[in-house]
């Protein structure tokens, strides 16, 4: 993933400026964490990464490929297909059981027969230690549990990108870094990309790259993780 020179402004009458010529990149397998303020834009330049908003200047590039000029059909298919979402408040569907959610995201974009997608959704629910979890509903779950399943559903289809918004907000500290390690570790062995927003130092600079969004401009630090 590379951002080149993005701009974000606020719509309506303010077109308040979020983000100003921000650039950088991550490569496959690696890790960035984004920090900020509340207000400070995370979720906006979220927005524009998950390609559900577009930027009001610059250009993202997926797996070297310009996102500018696709349609929304065709946004709408990397979104399904390279892109999976980890957000802080899990978005599980309550009336569906762990299988049932993790596997949603393949009823999406390219189709999966049923022998792929149960193949898919029993690897994923494997990796994140919740076999036999199959036909429990949410509401019986931990919140650890929860996030884990929210996990296994946003990488069930090998997406090249996972966005994660505040994903250990909702959980206490230990919990937290425990699932926080298991998502960067599952992407990276996979090759996707990780961006995780957050407005916690200690889980931003946990990852490869820390960029911190402060004053409309995106400063970077690097260092090695792993």
């Amino acid at each position: 993933m590379e951002l080149r020179k993005i701009d974000i402004r606020l719509t309506g009458e303010s077109q308040k400026l979020l983000v100003r010529e921000a650039s950088g990149v991550v490569s496959e397998g690696e890790s960035v964490g984004i920090l900020g303020k509340s207000g400070s834009g995370k979720t906006s330049l979220l927005s524009v990464l998950g390609l559900m908003s577009k930027p009001t200047g610059g250009e993202l590039l997926l797996s070297g490929i310009p996102t500018s000029g696709l349609n929304d059909a065709e946004l709408a298919r990397r979104r399904n297909e390279d892109i999976g979402f980890v957000f802080q408040n899990y978005s599980l569907i309550g009336h569906l059981n762990v299988f049932e959610n993790v596997a949603l995201p393949c009823s999406y974009g390219k189709p999966m027969s049923k022998k792929q997608t149960t193949e898919a959704v029993t690897e994923q629910l494997h990796a994140v230690g919740l076999e036999g979890f199959e036909k429990r509903r949410p509401k019986s779950l931990s919140g650890g549990e929860q996030q884990r399943v929210a996990i296994a559903r946003a990488l069930v289809r090998s997406p090249r990108l996972v966005l994660a918004d505040e994903p250990t907000g909702a959980l206490d500290t230990a919990t937290g870094l425990q699932i926080l390690e298991h998502l960067a570790s599952a992407t990276s062995r996979a090759g996707a990309c990780l961006v995780v927003v957050t407005h916690d130092q200690e889980i931003a600079r946990a990852m490869d790259q820390t960029w911190v969004l402060r004053d409309a401009e995106l400063h970077h630090e690097v260092k090695g993780r792993r």
